[in-house]
């Protein structure tokens, strides 16, 4: 099931939705929802981040180097 969803743009993020659509040859639907998916996927990844990171400090795992390690 789809839903529709009506959105203002201010007059400069719609010119530029408008020419990167012509650039591209996408449609603006595919770019909005391809951004909006993106969008959604770094705030739930910032949450877990959130969630996680104390006890990572805990663990010792504090910078990238020490996942690398811990994964490898």
């Amino acid at each position: 099931m789809r839903t529709v969803l009506s959105v203002s743009l201010p007059e400069k993020v719609a010119a530029e939705l408008d020419a990167i659509a012509k650039a591209t040859g996408r449609n603006k639907s595919d770019i909005v929802k391809e951004s909006l998916g993106l969008f959604l996927w770094e705030t739930k990844f910032r949450n877990i981040k959130k969630k996680l990171s104390a006890k990572a400090k805990a663990a010792g795992v504090v910078t990238e180097e020490d996942v690398f390690k811990a994964i490898s």
